[in-house]
């Protein structure tokens, strides 16, 4: 087992460029989580719960927990008249259900809770989403969406180390003195924003997170944290292959200053609306190789694990995703909705 928490101040402004945000290797089935737009488009209430750990053996490796759920308003009005529905006709009146109205512009809501930790540095978010979706035509529509939220970022010292520490030179390290001096967190407004395009099998989004950096914080703000803006781009179109087939080829790009363009190619086969398998290269990264199936028509599991084939993989044997969801108000035969 390597130990990483040797070197991660020194590499700290590195790992911020590629590790302030974590990634997704499920992206394909969770759009919500890359891009605020996304909240509602799937016509249901959605709640998902997912851990990830990456660079397994590595001691000190990023690990990250969320928790979301996202809803269209119909959706959440049809769920408050069934309830209403159900105590009339339990007295006995005779109410006609409601009936849903696809061709209008519709608003969705959203609200994450993520939990990421890689070595002595830990951020937690909490935000919630607001999104617009206006229809192009029957088939395809188009949707503004947008996080306001808070973040919480922290340095644990006792999960550092460092030469200064692990030796008796006398050298003292001045970054890591100046991050454990001050142990109170720095909260910063986090603002992310994105737009969706999605119809018949067809979706695309643009998406920026992080967009005030740290403009506005309070708490600990002696420590530079760095937040930075990240721009995600994705696309993808799922393609009936029989009538029990589907498959979905993705991409999405990621991209912050000054880390080159990130490029992940997916492509996903479902059968019969139960049971998925998928694949994933990202760009001189990992292999990824997923499966998953829904269950009892409202709820879903995912798997992935990613292999490594950079020069990493010979420390880390790769990392593992889990995502669990629950969908409400899905119609048992429709399918997923992109």
């Amino acid at each position: 087992m390597i130990r990483i928490l040797t070197f991660l101040i020194v590499l700290f402004p590195f790992l911020s460029v590629g590790q302030q945000i974590p990634q997704y290797s499920q992206f394909t089935r969770n759009q919500y989580i890359i891009n605020p737009a996304a909240a509602g488009s799937d016509d249901y209430m959605k709640i998902a719960l997912a851990g990830r750990m990456q660079w397994v053996g590595v001691e000190g490796a990023p690990n990250t927990s969320y928790l979301y759920f996202t809803a269209p308003v119909n959706k959440m009005r049809l769920a408050s008249m069934k309830r209403t529905f159900g105590r009339v006709r339990r007295n006995r009146r005779s109410v006609k259900p409601p009936s849903m109205k696809v061709f209008k512009m519709n608003h969705a809501f959203g609200a994450q809770l993520l939990i990421d930790q890689y070595g002595p540095f830990r951020t937690l978010k909490l935000a919630g989403t607001y999104a617009v979706h206006f229809p192009i035509n029957r088939d395809y529509s188009f949707s503004f969406g947008a996080n306001l939220g808070l973040s919480s970022r922290s340095f644990i010292s006792e999960k550092a180390q460092v030469l200064s520490n692990l030796t008796d030179l006398g050298y003292s390290d001045n970054t890591y003195n100046a991050y454990s001096s001050n142990r109170s967190a720095q909260y910063t407004m986090d603002l992310d924003a994105g737009l969706y395009f999605y119809g018949k099998g067809l979706f695309a989004g643009f998406s920026v997170s992080q967009l005030t950096k740290d403009l506005v914080k309070f708490g600990n703000k002696t420590t530079n944290f760095d937040p930075r803006m990240h721009f995600y781009l994705s696309a993808g179109y799922k393609i009936q292959v029989t009538n029990r087939m589907t498959l979905t080829p993705a991409l999405l790009f990621k991209y912050m200053k000054p880390a080159p363009i990130s490029m992940e190619l997916n492509v996903q086969a479902e059968f019969r609306e139960v049971f998925w398998l998928g694949l994933s290269y990202r760009h001189k990264d990992a292999v990824v190789a997923m499966i998953g199936a829904n269950l009892w028509e409202k709820f879903s599991i995912g798997y992935s694990v990613d292999i490594s084939v950079s020069k990493f993989n010979q420390v880390s044997s790769g990392g593992h995703e889990l995502v669990l969801s629950l969908a409400l108000g899905k119609p048992a035969s429709s399918m997923v909705k992109y």
